[in-house]
């Protein structure tokens, strides 16, 4: 890393700049006292780098872990360093329109209140969602009421196709997500020069309560302008971006910027190692492009809701030219050595940015890496065939392991020449082959304390957060118990679901084996209240669920061609979320009274029976 600009001090500057106020403590809990954020445990950043960590990280870690309330312009202030993101103020007629409430209520509430220690008891008067991720919009319920957004008062803006994305993105691979979230992040390792010490884009996730108050203003069209509370904002719709539904704006008053998570200080993810749809870097780049047409000329300042801003109009331009270069050379670079005949992996050992790119600490992989992002560009284009039919049909990783150990004359053998890899500084290597002991004999203690040493070297030496954060989760989940990924439900998450995503979420929890002999049709009322009272206000939702050849078909109405569903069951939406939720079940509904049901009362059975319950903490480096 020598060629790395280590005596360029402009990104503490930047990150300085500005500063009003620290929260002392950063220490933030709910109403049962649960802490749901604590920045002070990153104390520690402060001394030099340690040989357990990249000097590189190191770096981004410390700039990343500065937190408070920060005056970006006169007229636009940003709280940082309270969850992954940041929240922004920006100050109007009569109060102050809130960008991004980051993930929490508790830690929005706690920005919200150091602004206002700060900048006066102003008002909210509207909330603005940069995109559709949950740690910009999550914490909505801190800085604003329902009540007030239901009656007109304070406006939620949005881009177009913003809560259907919201809400689905995990709704079908959801527990896996949430399990591999918990890699990405670090979330049990402990904070230390040892343990977790960022992810790169931000230093962690908050765990606070989780909200969603849907938009009740959309932007549909890049140029499209609003004034709200004197506030003058025009609009860059950049879908398919860094998020699904996302949009940069710009307040030309104020000649400031704001490009969502579409640039930040360093490169992001193509494909983000919790799993996601692949993005397209190219889109990106064209986005970043026409943004740069639309504002560089009329912009003083660029910020975001993650890191810190870039002052000066020529300095904005280069900070956007680059990032824009660095997916447009990612995209275009996998694609020409995809041509040349190159599989995801011999491209992410091959693809080099540059030399202006390389020099850039914007550019480095801090959170998204050019080597996991070129792999995302060959297997958007590609798919996970190589082409080689040696990969065609391959054993799974346990049938493999166990042939491979035994190839290599069994497993204390494997293990004996493993350790002279690691001796020798091949730790790719040892994780490997030791892969293949861990899975043929998982409860070999030589294999796992071995490989527990490679992911951890590998996890020090690593300049990407996420790829730290996997590396040292392994190795914890090989030396105890599989450490569990906190999940906490998101009762507004799974109310603004459509019945439709609902019953789409219980199809990909079938049993389709044990359920491949059954015929079954579920007739749906939904918002039908036992006593009458319609909670929602509307007739019902009827739905139709056709369980035949262990595939479960949702159908909005009637079942076809008459036929009579062997169950009906009538019940409020409220009711539904609530069993979604875990907070209660099906038979204790109809118990109560709240779910009527008519017809065969053993055919709701018999469909529970075949939902198989997810496994929010399956292992991941083991069998």
């Amino acid at each position: 890393m020598s060629h790395l600009a280590w005596d360029d001090e402009q990104d503490f500057a930047d990150a300085d700049r500005g500063f009003l106020a620290r929260l002392e403590p950063c220490l933030i809990r709910d109403a049962e006292g649960r802490v749901v954020w604590d920045n002070d445990a990153y104390a520690f950043l402060d001394d030099d780098c340690p040989p357990t960590a990249n000097p590189s990280l190191w770096r981004q870690s410390r700039l990343v872990a500065r937190q408070g309330l920060y005056e970006v312009v006169p007229g636009i202030y940003q709280v940082r360093g309270l969850d992954i993101s940041h929240i922004t103020f920006v100050e109007g007629d009569r109060g102050v329109l809130v960008v991004d409430p980051l993930i929490s209520t508790e830690v929005a509430a706690a920005a919200l209140a150091l602004y206002r220690a700060h900048r006066g008891p102003r008002p909210v008067t509207a909330v603005l969602y940069s995109h559709s991720h949950l740690d910009h919009f999550g914490g909505v319920r801190g800085v604003v009421d329902d009540a007030d957004v239901a009656a007109g008062r304070i406006p939620v803006i949005a881009p177009s196709g913003f809560l259907a994305h919201a809400v689905s993105e995990n709704v079908f691979t959801g527990p896996a997500m949430v399990r591999r979230a918990g890699y990405m992040y670090g979330t049990t390792l402990p904070k230390g020069p040892a343990g977790q010490l960022g992810c790169g884009l931000g230093q962690t996730t908050s765990t606070g309560s989780v909200g969603l108050i849907a938009p009740t203003l959309d932007i549909t069209a890049t140029g499209q302008e609003e004034v709200i509370d004197g506030i003058r904002m025009v609009f860059q719709l950049t879908p398919g971006t860094e998020a699904p539904a996302e949009m940069n704006f710009h307040f030309p008053e104020l000649r400031a910027l704001c490009v969502a998570e579409n640039a930040c200080h360093t490169l992001h993810n193509v494909l983000t190692l919790r799993g996601a749809l692949v993005r397209d870097p190219s889109a990106w780049a064209r986005y970043l492009t026409e943004t740069l047409r639309l504002f560089a000329d009329s912009s003083e300042v660029v910020f975001a809701s993650h890191h810190w801003p870039t002052w000066g109009a020529d300095r904005a331009v280069r900070f956007l030219e680059e990032q824009r270069d660095a997916y447009a050379y990612l995209h275009d670079q996998s694609v020409r050595l995809t041509n040349a005949g190159l599989t995801g992996a011999e491209i992410a050992e091959e693809l080099r940015f540059p030399p202006a790119l390389e020099r850039a600490w914007h550019a480095r992989g801090y959170y998204g890496t050019l080597s996991h992002n070129a792999k995302a560009v060959y297997q958007r284009y590609m798919g996970w065939f190589d082409g080689n039919p040696a990969h065609l049909w391959q054993h799974p990783p346990v049938a493999a392991a166990r042939r491979y150990v035994e190839f290599m004359g069994g497993a204390d053998a494997v293990l004996a020449k493993a350790r002279q890899a690691y001796e020798a500084g091949d730790l790719r290597w040892v994780a490997e082959v030791v892969n293949h002991v861990i899975f043929a004999e998982p409860d070999h203690a030589g294999a796992r304390a071995l490989q527990a040493d490679a992911f951890e070297q590998l996890g020090r030496a690593a300049e990407s957060g996420p790829w730290r954060n996997f590396y040292l989760m392994g190795a914890a989940e090989l030396r105890g118990p599989v450490a569990g990924t906190p999940a906490h439900p998101a009762p507004d998450l799974l109310a603004a679901l459509t019945a439709e995503q609902i019953f789409q979420s219980m199809a990909v929890r079938l049993n389709g084996p044990r359920a491949g002999d059954r015929r079954l049709l579920l007739r749906w009322e939904i918002g039908y209240a036992p006593d009458g009272d319609d909670p929602v206000g509307a007739a019902p939702e009827i739905w139709t669920l056709l369980l035949s050849n262990g595939a479960l078909t949702p159908m909005p109405g009637d079942a076809p061609r008459g036929e009579r569903p062997h169950a009906t069951l009538r019940l409020a939406r409220t009711t539904l979320n609530a069993v979604l939720s875990g907070a209660t079940t099906f038979p204790d509904e109809i118990a109560a009274g709240t779910v009527t049901l008519g017809g065969d009362a053993e055919a709701l059975l018999i469909f529970h029976s075949l939902l198989d319950k997810p496994d929010w903490n399956f292992p991941i480096v083991t069998p």
